[in-house]
């Protein structure tokens, strides 16, 4: 049985008030509000807190609470979404490619997406991720307000790359393979889990509003403009971790004892504590 969905909550916190026909346009505007509103974030791997994935978990994690996730969090919110709304979809697993192009674990979650006949591929729940609707068609570049990107088909696989300066860079790698709720459950579980996994042993945040991508891995902040250099700087102090995280990023962090102790193993030394000379 479907999961009942708060369609109002859910536009409401993306900034949605268009046409909620299950037309192209719609998945346009939705996919480009999204991730430029709700971030992708692991604060609750990070402290060791389970991810459920039921829809009012998620409703009130990802929309009453003001917090983020990662790629399961919200790939099944929005597909959920997207089903309420009449649209045909169903999710696909992938391999992530940025970090490690020979990654062969499949462990990123993406979502296919049937239109007037046409198959897009949709995607708001990666640090990196789409901030628009791809055609399912290869070797075609595809423009997207942030950047150009193309799928490149290999037998059963497909692979989605991202221009990056005068090159390509692919960024993940998935199979039209049918894949069932259970079976996310369950990589779910190691992923939000295992001490092997990074989303359990570093803090990554990402954000994608009109212009601009900002990017949090432990203590380093990153805002790179649409078709410019990134500009980082290097988060000296808990105060300053805690500012960007509510400031730049829009989270309302937990109220988990955890939290200052899981943020203070980002830094080298102690938050605010200056190097001790050798007695």
């Amino acid at each position: 049985m479907p999961e009942k969905v708060s369609l109002n909550a859910y536009f409401e916190r993306i900034g949605f008030a268009g046409s909620i026909a299950p037309t192209l346009a719609t998945l346009e505007q939705l996919h480009a509000l999204h991730p430029a509103t709700i971030p992708f974030e692991t604060i609750d791997p990070l402290l060791g807190r389970p991810v459920a994935l039921d829809q009012s978990s998620l409703e009130r994690k990802l929309l009453t609470e003001r917090r983020g996730g990662y790629c399961f969090e919200h790939n099944l919110l929005f597909m959920r979404i997207l089903r309420d709304l009449d649209f045909s979809v169903r999710p696909l697993l992938a391999r992530g490619l940025w970090s490690d192009p020979d990654n062969q674990r499949r462990s990123h979650l993406v979502l296919l997406v049937e239109v007037n006949k046409q198959n897009y591929i949709a995607d708001v729940g990666q640090g990196f991720t789409l901030t628009a609707p791809l055609r399912l068609r290869a070797d075609v570049e595809q423009t997207t307000p942030h950047e150009t990107f193309r799928l490149i088909n290999e037998g059963a696989e497909w692979r989605l790359e991202v221009q990056w300066g005068e090159a390509w860079r692919p960024v993940h790698a998935f199979t039209l393979d049918a894949v069932e709720e259970d079976d996310i459950a369950a990589l779910n579980q190691t992923l939000s889990t295992s001490p092997d996994v990074p989303l359990t042993q570093e803090l990554r945040v990402a954000l994608s509003p009109p212009g601009k991508r900002l990017t949090l891995r432990n203590t380093s902040f990153a805002v790179r403009p649409t078709g410019g250099e990134a500009e980082k700087r290097e988060l000296g102090s808990m105060e300053a971790l805690r500012a960007v995280l509510t400031e730049e990023f829009g989270i309302t962090l937990p109220n988990d004892e955890r939290l200052e102790l899981a943020l203070s193993r980002l830094f080298p030394l102690p938050p605010d504590t200056p190097d001790q000379a050798p007695v």
